[in-house]
C-alpha cells in the first residue's frame, strides 16, 4: 500500500479504518505510518491523526514507543487540532510511562486551561489529568479548581458531563 497516497485519498471514517486495518498489529507498518504522522506536511498529519487513534485503540502497545514524539507533536505551535484531539484521546486509555508523566501533565494542563481550545481536546485532557491524579494526588486541587471555574462560565454539555463524572473521584 502507498500509505501516504491512501491517507490523502479520502478523509473519512471508512478510509481511516481501512488504513488502520492494513497497519493492524504490524510494528513495521506502524513505524512507516508514524514517520508520516510525525514528519509529513500539514494535511497528511491531520488525516493521519484519525488513523492513529483507530490503530492505538486496538493496539495501544504499538503507540507506546512513540509517546514522547506524539506528545511533542501535539504541543507544536500551529499543529492541527486533530493531532491534539487524537493524541490526548489515546492518552486517556493507556498506561502512561512514568518518565512522561511530567510532560503530559504540563501539556494537558495547558490544553485544559486554553479557553480557545476545542471542547473535545479539553475534555480529553481533563480525563488524562484525572487519571494521573491517582498517582499524583497533589494535582487534584488544581484540577478541581480549573474544572469548577469552567463550570461557572456556561460550559458545554460535554464538559459538564465529563466533569461531573471526574469530580466524584477527585
Amino acid at each position: 500500500m502507498d500509505l501516504r497516497a491512501e491517507i490523502l485519498k479520502e478523509h473519512s471514517r471508512v478510509q481511516s479504518e481501512k488504513i488502520a486495518k492494513w497497519i493492524g498489529n504490524n510494528p513495521d507498518r506502524f513505524k512507516e505510518f508514524m514517520h508520516l504522522f510525525l514528519n509529513d506536511e500539514y494535511r497528511v498529519v491531520q488525516r493521519a491523526a484519525w488513523v492513529l487513534s483507530v490503530v492505538a485503540e486496538k493496539h495501544h502497545e504499538l503507540a507506546l514507543p512513540y509517546l514522547p514524539a506524539m506528545v511533542k507533536k501535539m504541543s507544536e505551535p500551529g499543529v492541527h487540532v486533530a493531532v491534539k484531539r487524537n493524541v490526548v484521546r489515546i492518552l486517556q486509555f493507556i498506561e502512561i510511562p512514568e518518565e512522561l508523566h511530567g510532560d503530559i501533565m504540563n501539556a494537558c494542563f495547558d490544553l485544559l486551561g486554553d479557553l480557545k481550545e476545542t471542547i473535545a481536546v479539553r475534555v480529553f485532557a481533563m480525563t488524562v489529568l484525572a487519571n494521573l491524579a491517582k498517582t499524583y494526588p497533589d494535582i487534584k486541587q488544581e484540577l478541581r479548581t480549573i474544572i469548577e471555574d469552567e463550570l461557572s462560565h456556561e460550559p458545554s454539555k460535554a464538559f459538564i458531563a465529563r466533569s461531573k463524572q471526574l469530580l466524584k473521584n477527585l
